[in-house]
């Protein structure tokens, strides 16, 4: 182990303890989660990104003008994903979150899944993420007026190098702690605002003034209800894209153990994080949509030249070739630099913590559970991530360049497995609760439930859609597949596989966490022994010292003495004096 590090361990074997991991516990408030949820998401480049995808398809419309409804219906399974976040956190904020969570819930087996969920939909995003800020690197320092430069921009070779710079950057950046990395997201993310939000008045401005495209189209209400589109087909694959323009708001919640108030703050943040990001989406999709309509041709979002960046297409006829103008797309660049680098950044967060988390539990190799002494970050994780995020991206460059647009679906798939498991896992761990009130019943059971039953229906159907070999082409109209099958899908499942193999090779080598010994299952309802006067009873977490000892419902291993007490209800039970 290095001088500067610490590796923690479980307490004692089967005692389902672990002393704080080192995180730096108050570094966030609320102010500061709700920044870090909103930019992990990458507002900018989420939307240039995905809004050509949700349009068409294959060269074909698949939502047209009815983008901004899918959009609105991805908010739905996305906040109700947020309130089982948020409930499970105020039981239990580890920064594992769905890792842990699925664990207490389901198992070791479910919950190591939940946790390569995570993983994997954040190693498969970098490559998207490092391909766009290598590339607009070039575009924005062409515009500041090194006009050669901006050529490099379309060069593979050119944007992965500046891609990989940009991982090490941000992956040091994550090394360095939290409190930096949350100041460079203040920065980051007001950037990023501002720009959409000019960008989106600036094109309803042109439309309602006739000075925009011939076919440009006024915006309408109709545009946010789905009426006509087949759910099968259209709405399932196209609410799969536009998750991943809600997806990240959850790093605000992996980010707990850094919290002032770890129990409730990363949920608030969550639940608000979301809200924002659904105000910001539907702003901008309508005004992109009603400037360069949904056509085929030009700027039109149904082109499927434009379906990797809908930005680049509209910037120079949005702005002009005025001096303004040029300034506005120089901005309109840097909005989508700035997120996609930030978004570099808060991917790198929540894996490390994930692993971190996963690490400690003996779900992982031990090395994962290292901190940084001084900078109370975690060591090998964060270094980890950084490296295999290089090695995927450069992969998945060399196997094909277009390879990199069929990723965008395939997180969709990885973000519907943790998120609906999430869900799913809510209302398992308080299944004992749901009839205490009606609060409960709605927050910890309804709403978690309908989160994940909708995200298991969206995944079955979009994952079909995904399989067709036709469903992503390239520039030059050729289906993009692996073995033939749509790339998308493939990739998709394949990271699902591959989970499983490097889930059985742990097993074998390391069988402590899947036995239970490092984290057991466990419900909200479990007696607890009481803890000493004075202190409030409640489930004690791997982030927050000693936890007290869980209790059999029959008493029977409560100590002589001793009192168990429900942290639910505060009831306290004690053992009778023995016959």
């Amino acid at each position: 182990m290095a001088k500067g590090e610490l590796q923690l361990e479980p307490a004692a074997p089967g005692s389902n303890t672990v002393e704080s991991k080192g995180l730096k516990g108050g570094a966030l408030g609320l102010l500061s989660s709700v920044v870090v949820g909103m930019a992990s998401t990458a507002p900018a480049y989420s939307l240039a990104a995905t809004l050509g995808l949700i349009v068409a398809s294959g060269g074909s419309l698949l939502a047209g003008v009815k983008a901004p409804a899918i959009v609105l219906l991805a908010f739905i399974p996305m906040y109700l994903i947020a309130v089982a976040y948020q409930e499970l956190n105020e039981a239990e904020p580890d920064c594992g979150t769905t890792f842990t969570w699925a664990s207490r819930a389901f198992g070791p087996l479910v919950g190591w899944m939940g946790g390569w969920g995570i993983i994997a939909a954040d190693v498969i995003v970098m490559a998207n993420l490092a391909q766009i800020a290598g590339a607009y690197s070039f575009t924005f320092v062409g515009g500041l007026g090194w006009t050669s430069v901006a050529d490099l921009a379309s060069s593979t070779l050119w944007s992965t190098v500046a891609g990989v710079i940009w991982i090490i950057l941000m992956t040091y950046i994550c090394y360095r702690g939290i409190e930096v990395s949350a100041r460079i997201q203040y920065g980051l993310l007001g950037i990023e605002l501002v720009i959409l939000i000019a960008f989106s008045v600036v094109a309803l401005i042109k439309v309602y003034a006739g000075k925009a495209e011939t076919y440009s189209v006024h915006p309408s209400l109709s545009w946010f209800w789905p009426a006509g589109l087949d759910f099968g087909t259209v709405i399932a694959p196209a609410i799969l894209t536009a998750i991943f323009i809600y997806w990240g708001w959850d790093t605000a919640v992996a980010c707990n153990e850094e919290a002032d108030d770890p129990g409730t703050t990363p949920g608030r943040a969550a639940v608000m994080s979301t809200f924002l990001l659904l105000a910001t989406y539907a702003l901008v999709s309508v005004a992109a949509i009603a400037f360069a309509g949904t056509g085929t041709e030009g700027i039109g979002l149904g082109n499927p030249e434009n379906a990797a960046d809908a930005f680049a297409a509209i910037g120079p006829d949005l702005f002009g070739d005025s001096v303004i103008g040029k300034i506005g797309i120089m901005l309109l660049a840097a909005s989508i630099l700035t997120s996609a680098s930030a978004s570099t950044q808060t991917t790198i967060l929540p894996t490390a913590r994930t692993t971190l988390s996963m690490g400690v539990y003996k779900a992982l190799p031990t090395p994962f559970a290292k901190i940084h002494r001084t900078y109370l970050t975690p060591t090998t994780s964060t270094i980890a991530m950084g490296a295999v995020s290089i090695g995927f991206y450069v992969l998945f460059t060399l196997v094909s360049p277009n390879l990199l647009s069929a990723l965008i679906g395939s997180v969709g798939l990885m973000i519907a497995f943790y998120y609906g498991l999430t869900g799913f896992a809510c209302v398992w761990f308080y299944r004992k609760d749901l009839t205490n009130n009606v609060r409960d019943f709605t927050m910890r059971g309804l709403v978690p439930l309908l989160g994940g039953l909708i995200l298991l229906v969206v995944f079955a159907y979009g994952l079909i859609q995904y399989a067709k070999p036709d469903w992503l082409t390239d520039d030059n109209g050729n289906n993009v597949t692996i073995v033939g099958y749509g790339a998308v899908a493939v990739v998709g499942i394949g990271a699902l596989v591959l989970g499983v193999v490097v889930m059985i090779i742990w097993w074998l080598m390391s069988p402590d966490y899947f036995r239970g010994g490092t984290l057991s299952r466990r419900s909200s309802a479990d007696l607890v022994l009481a803890p000493p006067a004075n202190v409030e009873p409640m489930f004690g977490l791997p982030d927050s010292g000693d936890m007290p000892t869980v209790i059999a419902p029959d008493l029977s291993n409560l100590p002589p003495g001793e009192t168990a007490v429900n942290p639910e209800t505060g009831e306290e039970f004690t053992k009778g004096p023995q016959a």
